[in-house]
């Protein structure tokens, strides 16, 4: 009896330690799988990266085409191909379309937040302190903010009180929210150096510069315009009546280029280049740029 008994533990332990070796190496086999996933994405994630930056030197390369109807037309439409089996999609939008937010008078300001959403007493108020940022004196201007306005607000740093050196800082300006430049980021510039955005080339956010003009009517004209081959677009025109001209070739654009992957692996790369040699031999320099994001 005693030794049947020692027969059914020693069985049961041999039972036990057969489950633990199966989970052991059910475990371990799905840790390998994992880790071989992971490399899998990780290597198709910078196939994916370094395609989109050879994206963004092809479309630089071709900007600087001096044939007006075999260049890339700088308008924000998308130039697909496909390299190696991945897609590469790239665009390009000349910086003249943008509205320069060191050069845009108060009114064109005032336009730009009216149409995006705010009040015509909250978009004076932020449109004045815009260009108190800017200016180089302490003096309030009529509903802006200077050091005093900020420090009385409990706002730890005040106006710049000089030109805008990124976009970005308009986060800085008091009264400008984070939702608000989001939305309107698209369509600003600090590299244009024009009070009114282009039309020719304008993206809907920049068009909302112009006054008493709706999100729809903007992302219309730019679908029609976009449409259109290089030299066809002097038919078009705002409701209001203002019509797209191309003036020449600009020399600096922003670049998005997006690589997918054929198992669906994507990475986008966005860089603003001014045409032109540089130090480093390159036809172009970069003046901004920006990897690793998904809008």
């Amino acid at each position: 009896m005693r030794r049947r008994d020692e027969k059914g533990v020693a069985l049961v332990l041999v039972l036990w330690l057969t489950v633990l070796l199966t989970i052991a190496s059910g475990a371990y086999a799905l840790m390998a799988r994992m880790d071989q996933l992971e490399a899998n994405t990780l290597l198709s994630g910078t196939q994916a990266r370094m395609t989109a930056e050879a994206g963004i030197h092809l479309m630089a390369v071709a900007l600087r085409d001096t044939d007006d109807l075999t260049r890339p037309v700088a308008d924000g439409r998308i130039y697909q191909q496909s390299v190696d089996g991945i897609l590469l999609e790239v665009s390009a939008t000349d910086e003249r379309g943008k509205l320069d937010i060191n050069m845009a008078e108060e009114p064109v300001l005032v336009s730009l937040f009216m149409n995006n959403g705010l009040d015509i007493e909250q978009a004076e108020l932020l449109a004045a302190a815009v260009m108190d940022w800017r200016d180089p004196d302490e003096v309030v201007r009529v509903n802006g903010a200077e050091l005093e306005t900020y420090s009385a607000s409990g706002l730890p740093v005040g106006p710049g009180n000089r030109p805008f050196m990124m976009a970005d800082e308009l986060l800085q300006v008091m009264g400008m929210s984070y939702e608000l430049f989001r939305t309107i980021e698209p369509g600003i510039s600090v590299y244009s150096r024009t009070a009114q955005p282009e039309l020719a080339f304008a993206p809907p956010e920049a068009l909302l510069a112009v006054p008493d003009l709706t999100l729809d009517e903007a992302r219309n004209f730019v679908a029609e315009r976009n449409s259109l081959e290089p030299g066809g677009m002097q038919d078009i025109a705002l409701p209001g009546g203002q019509t797209a001209m191309a003036q020449g070739r600009g020399l600096t654009y922003s670049i998005v280029a997006k690589a997918t992957m054929p198992n669906g692996v994507w990475e986008q790369v966005e860089a603003t280049i001014r045409l032109g040699g540089s130090h480093t031999g390159l036809p172009f320099r970069v003046l901004r740029w920006r990897e690793g994001f998904h809008h």
